[in-house]
């Protein structure tokens, strides 16, 4: 399994509500694009106000997060490589202002109560 994490900044000219509500929205576009080799999707969207105790010391570059997992990387290929741009890609450079990408492993930790 190969698991992308998606780190988006939003374009200037929108709100942080603003920009929830179009990745909420533009989230169904992706998935239909790329249902045949998307296995799981999960998008994160930075909250207004970090009122938890500890904060961060300083304003979070990124405004979210998205979580893509696929079979394997030809399965990543074939949803992402393409001769032109696909209506998402086209529809995320007009929302954002930049973005970035990781490709990680999970590690997961049971904890009590699982």
């Amino acid at each position: 399994m190969v698991k992308v994490m998606w780190f988006l900044k939003r374009a200037e000219h929108l709100t942080q509500a603003e920009f929830r509500a179009w990745w909420l929205d533009h989230m169904h576009l992706v998935a239909e694009l790329q249902r045949p080799h998307l296995k799981r999707y999960v998008v994160n969207v930075r909250v207004e106000e970090d009122a938890l105790a500890s904060g961060p010391p300083h304003p979070f570059e990124w405004d979210g997060c998205a979580e893509q997992w696929f079979e394997d990387a030809d399965g990543f290929r074939a949803a992402y490589e393409r001769p032109t741009p696909s209506a998402s890609r086209l529809d995320t450079l007009k929302h954002t202002s930049r973005f970035s990408r990781m490709v990680v492993e999970e590690h997961p930790v049971a904890v009590t109560g699982e």
